[in-house]
């Protein structure tokens, strides 16, 4: 019942103020974190848990597939803020196999809205169609288009107005592509980081 959440949160506020009496009184002062986590709203992907991080040092931005929509105004405004007041040093981009968008873009079937917003991933799809008829695993298929679609949203960041701005100005900024692992809750790097106006210019080139 939805009252329980209200139990559960004074139990876990008294819990946390016993390991650590400090604990809010920290939190309430100024958030000033290193890292923005661009992932996916899979309630099975808790950001700062799988980091090892607390609440204000991970400014987090979820969506469904992990997507660094250029067209969406919500995702644009947290990312503009980060950069811009927030000064982070990272922007991560944490993308999960098995996800259920992936999935969704993948079977060719409508499911509505959710569509409009799978364009991206329905693109890479289309776009590497023949490299994914040859995966005859169907789950294979799924995962590897988390990777697919992770990388994209790398490149597609690193050609962000706000990202190339950073740059210009000198601000030390990279974005990493990650992939996180359900069955043993690990992250993995793809090794697609761009960190710099030139490894854009490759990364754009390839």
């Amino acid at each position: 019942m939805i009252e329980d959440l209200f139990e559960n949160n004074i139990r876990w506020a008294a819990a946390r103020a016993r390991v650590d009496p400090e604990y809010f009184r920290r939190l309430a002062a100024q958030q000033s974190p290193d890292y923005l986590w661009v992932g996916c709203s899979d309630s099975r992907v808790p950001a700062n848990e799988i980091v090892g991080l607390d609440p204000g040092e991970l400014f987090v931005h979820r969506n469904v597939a992990n997507l660094a929509a250029p067209q969406d105004a919500n995702f644009l405004s947290v990312l503009q803020f980060a950069l811009e007041v927030l000064k982070v040093r990272h922007v991560i981009v944490c993308g999960h196999y098995g996800c259920g968008g992936v999935r969704a873009a993948l079977t060719g079937q409508r499911h509505g809205l959710i569509d409009h917003w799978l364009q991206p991933v329905h693109a890479i799809c289309r776009r590497e169609a023949e490299a994914l008829e040859a995966i005859i695993d169907f789950d294979a298929r799924v995962n590897d288009v988390c990777e697919r679609n992770v990388r994209e949203q790398v490149a597609g960041l690193a050609g962000n107005p706000f990202v190339q701005e950073a740059w210009r100005r000198g601000q030390r900024l990279s974005i990493p592509g990650w992939i996180y692992a359900i069955e043993d809750g690990l992250l993995r790097d793809l090794e697609t980081t761009i960190d710099g106006p030139r490894a854009a210019r490759r990364s754009a080139a390839r």
